[in-house]
């Protein structure tokens, strides 16, 4: 995927990742973070609005900052070099909202096959994990590097 993306900034862990989004609005600093969940080599995708000097993410903000593409590509990017560091490693993902799932859905169905190529991705559709198809909305998303 080659899409206009942000500058992204992490320290030597990948686990935190440091952006800042250019729009209407200004700039916006943002906030990538992968952190263990009660299942093992799963880990949970959060993101959102970096608040003040902490790290500390705010994921219900809405920017509007008119950078949205850019800015999941940012994400992206980040999920890429996460998984070249940990590559036996899931990554869970859902959004703060329904909304906000559904934004992820239709980012992942407009790319989906190039990122089948590699990884493996799942949806959460009543309680089982499912292949990703596109026209089904799910509950939340996990993928892997093949």
């Amino acid at each position: 995927m080659k899409l206009p993306r942000y500058e992204l900034k992490s320290e030597k862990s990948l686990m935190v990742f440091e952006f800042v989004s250019e729009g209407v609005k200004g700039e916006i600093p943002k906030l990538i973070k992968f952190s263990e969940t009660n299942v093992p080599e799963v880990y949970n995708l959060a993101f959102g609005d970096k608040i003040g000097l902490t790290n500390e993410i705010d994921d219900f903000a809405i920017s509007n900052n008119g950078d949205s593409e850019k800015v999941l590509a940012t994400v992206v990017a980040s999920v890429i070099a996460f998984t070249e560091k940990y590559p036996n490693w899931w990554v869970y993902a859902t959004g703060s909202t329904k909304s906000r799932t559904r934004l992820y859905q239709i980012g992942i169905s407009k790319y989906v096959d190039e990122i089948r190529k590699s990884f493996e991705i799942y949806g959460l559709l009543n309680g089982d994990w499912k292949v990703f198809r596109k026209g089904i909305n799910y509950e939340s998303f996990l993928v892997k590097r093949k």
